[in-house]
């Protein structure tokens, strides 16, 4: 039987496999890491701390992901595959989803409004990311 990842990695699917680089995971480890304990200071403004935390989330989702063998071909994906990267559920990956569309617009059409109330949930959102990486990969 065919696991969930590997159906989407399928002819046009929204993945492709690619054998998991240690360094790449490491790298990206470390950055999340790093944008989630910058996203976590007062001194900041609400959209650079959203844009650090978004960033975190990214880099620890696409971990997680290569960590399972697969790269993906929309930055979006890393999101919707939570429950089968890290098991985590619509709680997590639903914020995280939202603050992707956010960002997408203040990319690409220039517009961003974000609360504390946001950030508060994507930090929230990030660390527990973060939680279910250190249990699944053994990390500190």
């Amino acid at each position: 039987m065919s696991s969930a990842l590997e159906n989407l990695a399928g002819t046009g699917g929204s993945l492709v496999a690619e054998a998991p680089n240690e360094l790449e995971i490491a790298g990206l480890l470390r950055s999340g890491r790093l944008r989630l304990s910058d996203a976590g200071g007062s001194a900041l403004s609400l959209e650079s701390r959203f844009d650090l935390a978004y960033n975190a989330a990214h880099a620890l989702c696409l971990a997680a992901l290569r960590r399972q063998g697969y790269r993906a071909r929309h930055r979006y994906i890393v999101f919707q595959v939570l429950p089968h990267t890290l098991g985590l559920g619509p709680e997590v990956w639903r914020v995280l989803a939202k603050a992707h569309d956010l960002r997408n617009l203040a990319e690409y059409e220039g517009h961003m409004e974000v609360d504390q109330r946001l950030v508060d949930a994507l930090l929230a959102a990030c660390k527990a990311t973060l939680e279910a990486i250190n249990l699944a990969f053994g990390e500190n």
